[in-house]
């Protein structure tokens, strides 16, 4: 954290005025909300370590190695008091319905965040810039802008924040903007008056869990990552396990049901943010299309996009599988065979339970 003058010279008049121009500036940079917490993540430590400890986190050793790191912001960055979370919509403004890409068996769905541009760079330039604006009403002063780029449990700084809460899949919701936002935070050593939480609205409604098509949400509010479709298409390097193949459908990367049939997003409206608009036709790409990439065709046709870090052979893996429950078709046939013949022990494994579909498909 960069070096900082002394807070006390700030009067707490004056502390509320520079939180309610950081709000202010926010929403100048495109921020559909700010919020303010302290670091206090007692409250979530005991359920992540239980969450480590249950294995639900699968292959992702990274949570594991920082353990509680991720609820003591103070020490992950020393000096921090208080952190400035903010929320980012990303419904695509533009773009075929989800569900009826869903619905389409030929048809590649890719979770609506990874549509347009990566995430991550767009909003950590933003986070800087806010820095830059409070740095030019106060002066110096420390900070470290965080984007999905290391130990934070930004969800529940999300929840001190007042952005929104928690629902039973995980995802954070907001009452008046559902749950389709990205999420970034600016940890500083400024004594900021704090935002109030927000409250539970989830009630009795479980569409989330009951919509899960692997089951990944084993409980309300607890979510297996070793069953869930995002983990597997994405994070998971290995063989996808057999019996989660067929509920993959053509969920090429990532899962939206979850978000699909949650109540609170007939309150989300599309992103104003151009970049997050689809790119290569990724909103409804037809999965034989997809499969014809070879790996310089991925790498530029993914370039700023999230797709990229899931790498080229887990791409062909989760479309190989796609192919497999799609209807039988003797140009899907040709196309599993082809691949075979320079395929990876990984994909070659992939290709031949999808060839084994398709065919048993054929002679009924």
């Amino acid at each position: 954290m960069a070096e900082s003058r002394d807070r006390a010279a700030l009067s707490a008049d004056e502390l509320q005025q520079l939180a309610d121009k950081i709000n202010h500036w926010g929403r100048e940079l495109g921020f559909q909300q700010t919020g303010i917490t302290d670091t206090d993540l007692s409250a979530s430590e005991a359920r992540l370590l239980d969450w480590l400890d249950q294995g639900f986190h699968g292959e992702m050793e990274w949570m594991q190695r920082h353990g509680a790191l991720r609820t003591r912001p103070q020490e992950l960055v020393p000096g921090t008091l208080r952190i400035i979370s903010v929320r980012m919509d990303y419904l695509p403004p533009a773009g075929c319905d989800p569900q009826s890409v869903l619905d389409d068996p030929v048809l590649g769905y890719v979770s609506r965040y990874a549509l347009g541009r990566d995430y991550h760079k767009i909003m950590r330039k933003r986070l800087q810039k806010l820095a830059e604006k409070i740095q030019l009403e106060i002066g110096p002063f420390g900070y470290r802008a965080f984007v999905d780029s290391a130990p934070v449990q930004e969800k529940a700084l999300a929840e001190k924040a007042g952005l929104g809460w928690a629902g039973k899949h995980s995802n954070v919701i907001n009452q008046r903007a559902g749950s389709w936002f990205f999420l970034g935070e600016l940890f500083t050593d400024l004594p900021l008056p704090l935002s109030a939480p927000a409250d539970n609205h989830c009630g009795s409604c479980q569409a989330c869990i009951d919509i899960c098509p692997t089951g990944a949400i084993v409980a309300p509010y607890r979510v297996d990552a070793r069953l869930c479709i995002s983990y597997l298409t994405i994070e998971h390097a290995g063989a996808i396990p057999f019996e989660l193949r067929e509920p993959m459908g053509n969920r090429i990367y990532g899962c939206d049901d979850c978000q699909l049939v949650c109540p609170w997003n007939r309150f989300a409206r599309p992103s104003a943010e151009q970049d997050y608009s689809p790119r290569n036709d990724l909103d409804a790409p037809q999965l034989l299309s997809l499969f014809q990439w070879d790996e310089e065709t991925f790498l530029k046709r993914t370039e700023g996009s999230p797709l990229r870090r899931m790498g080229h052979q887990r791409w062909l893996r989760n479309i190989a599988v796609a192919l497999g429950n799609a209807p039988a078709d003797e140009t899907i046939i040709y196309a599993l065979e082809k691949k075979m013949e320079a395929a990876s022990e990984l994909l070659r494994e992939h290709l031949t339970w999808s060839l084994t579909r398709q065919r048993r498909r054929q002679k009924k």
